[in-house]
């Protein structure tokens, strides 16, 4: 990417944000220099003034407005400091991925590992280095956790050309990418999804109507009879009268309520503090305008709704009830049952909008994931979007390239499965890059049902159901051996195939974990089973007996090896016509000091 226009423009707003943090933190140096000097100029003259009575005694106090002026400058520039180095690590961010330095510095999804999923380990989705940390630059936790599901969960061909649009549009869109990667006051306010439904799963605690209302008169009336004391209209006498007969109805409500308002707010205390983001997001979602129907349909959904107010008022009463904390409030708010009024007010709030508040969480996490793929298309602009077609299954692609590989490294393909029943036989030697290539398949296969670009000239494909075997695994703990697990992944796939769905299967070295005889029948039945499916796809295999199954079906035997066929280990990476006439696991052997 060295000398892209996309990564000078990044690497110039990163000097440009560099430049102003150092102003910021000037400006605070100097305000506190100020300050002390000041400070000192304000003992001294106090000095002379009691002391010395070379001046007035009122003359120390001249200094004071500079003082304050100075204090808030300072305290100010800790959010100017804050904000602008959030700004620094945000356009670094982006000169990393551009620059290839993005590896174990963004979020890797390893919470979102699946060992069973049918394709998530075969094609790296999750883990350090791999393509979900590329494409994780959500602002928080809810939209990584959409974009998770983006990458895993299979959709029609419809909802994948909805988000392509969608992503399309928000593509240039880079400065409200900004905006959204800098909202709230700290990175750490992640603004999780399980901390809203923890919140959500909660019994709404009961307060009849006539219940609020007692309190609240109970506690109008403690308040006002005091300010009419104090403005001397009652007697005092009267007033405390009244407070007592008010007390026991407070107490007996406190007490009645107690258990419930405790658990109200342990319960709200992280959604205190996460739930800014999400509403400052919403706000900035509402005041935006879009023309595909995705996105339309998002902004009008919560405009309607009015769900930036609504969330900005059950916000606003989350703050005033940890007011309650404050050292000089906590022994009158119990009296006046402050905890218990606004934990019954939040109670209505929660027991009238959960519902529709799952609904926006839901349509900030949507239109989240597409603005992280529109960044990612942004930051690749020679990636186009590809062709999505309906009908049977077609995977047809031009000069295809895995899009974790560096350009430079990158070595592209074409791969033509134009119809139902096509598919490779990919034969080659170890280390020839066979098991890349059918994960670069099935990653753009991915990326293209998320709506985002892919790296290629060209693609072409159907929707596809991404069925993969490539990295599949013994386990000890479920005792169950890597044939037992490929033979259930497989199985897995032709359930898929035989729904009719349109799958794309890829298999690397299948049935590798049985005799030579055992496997040639298995394969054959199965890759038989699933072609008379209609399902396309690819496998690789180092057994040369496999690529019979080539000439008897649609399939196709293409092969990998070295450049020019004289050095075994001198490989090209390039996928080539026909059967591989070359192996070169002896000379492997012999590298790691194998005595052959």
């Amino acid at each position: 990417m060295d000398g892209s226009p996309i990564l000078t423009e990044y690497q110039k707003k990163l000097e440009e944000a560099e430049r102003a943090l150092v102003k910021v933190r000037d400006r605070q140096a100097t305000a506190l220099t100020t300050l002390l000097a000041v400070c000192g100029l304000t003992l001294g003259l106090g000095w002379m003034a009691w002391k010395e009575k070379a001046f007035p005694a009122w003359y120390p106090l001249l200094p004071l407005p500079v003082i304050f002026y100075c204090v808030r400058r300072y305290t100010r520039g800790y959010g100017e400091s804050s904000q602008a180095a959030r700004l620094v690590d945000w356009r670094a961010s982006g000169v990393a991925r551009l620059n290839g330095a993005w590896v174990g510095k963004g979020y890797a999804g390893a919470e979102f590992d699946d060992a069973d999923h049918v394709f998530q380990r075969d094609l790296d989705l999750f883990g350090e280095g791999r393509l979900f940390e590329l494409l994780a630059t959500a602002r928080t936790a809810i939209g990584r956790r959409r974009l998770a599901e983006y990458l895993t969960r299979h959709v029609a061909l419809e909802e994948a050309l909805e988000r392509q649009n969608a992503v399309s549009e928000l593509r240039p869109m880079a400065e409200l990418r900004e905006k959204i990667g800098l909202l709230g006051r700290f990175e750490a306010q992640e603004s999780n999804r399980e901390t809203f439904d923890r919140w959500f799963a909660m019994p709404v605690m009961k307060a009849p109507a006539v219940v609020r209302l007692v309190a609240l008169v109970s506690t109008a009336v403690c308040v006002t009879s005091a300010l009419l004391g104090l403005a001397m209209v009652l007697p005092w006498s009267l007033v405390v009268l009244i407070v007592l007969l008010c007390v026991p109805v407070n107490c007996g409500l406190g007490l009645a309520y107690q258990q419930d308002v405790r658990r109200v707010v342990e319960a709200l205390q992280p959604v205190g503090v996460e739930i800014s983001v999400f509403r400052e997001g919403l706000e900035l979602l509402q005041g935006s305008e879009f023309q595909s129907a995705k996105l339309r349909h998002i902004v009008e959904t919560l405009r309607q709704a009015g769900a930036a107010g609504s969330i900005r008022r059950i916000e606003r009463m989350i703050v005033w009830l940890n007011e309650r904390n404050k050292d000089w409030f906590y022994g009158p708010s119990m009296f006046l049952l402050y905890a218990t009024q606004m934990t019954m007010a939040i109670e209505v709030w929660r027991a009238s909008h959960q519902d529709a508040m799952r609904a926006w969480l839901d349509g900030w996490a949507e239109f989240e994931v597409l603005n992280a793929l529109a960044g990612y298309a942004y930051e690749h602009p020679g990636d186009p979007f590809p062709e999505l077609v309906g009908g049977g299954p077609v995977f047809e692609g031009a000069s295809l390239g895995h899009p974790l590989l560096a350009e430079d490294i990158c070595v592209r393909n074409d791969v033509a499965l134009p119809g139902p029943g096509s598919f490779y036989v990919v034969s080659g030697s170890n280390m020839a890059g066979k098991s890349t290539f059918l994960r670069t398949i099935g990653i753009n296969s991915v990326l293209a049902m998320a709506g985002a670009p892919v790296r290629a000239r060209r693609l072409r494909l159907s929707g596809l159901r991404v069925c993969a075997s490539i990295s599949v695994g013994d386990s000890l703990l479920n005792r169950r051996s890597k044939f037992l697990a490929e033979v259930e992944r497989l199985k897995l796939t032709l359930e898929h195939a035989r729904s009719g769905e349109p799958v794309l299967f890829l298999i690397d070295e299948i049935f590798s974990g049985t005799n030579s005889h055992d496997r040639g029948i298995a394969a054959e039945a199965v890759v038989k089973a699933l072609t008379g499916y209609g399902a396309i796809g690819a496998l690789s295999t180092h057994d040369l007996a496999l690529t019979a199954m080539a000439d008897e079906t649609l399939g196709r035997n293409v092969h990998m090896g070295s450049r020019d066929g004289t050095d075994p280990m001198d490989f090209d990476y390039v996928v080539k016509p026909g059967v591989t006439e070359e192996s070169n696991a002896l000379a492997i052997a012999r590298m790691a000091g194998v005595p052959i």
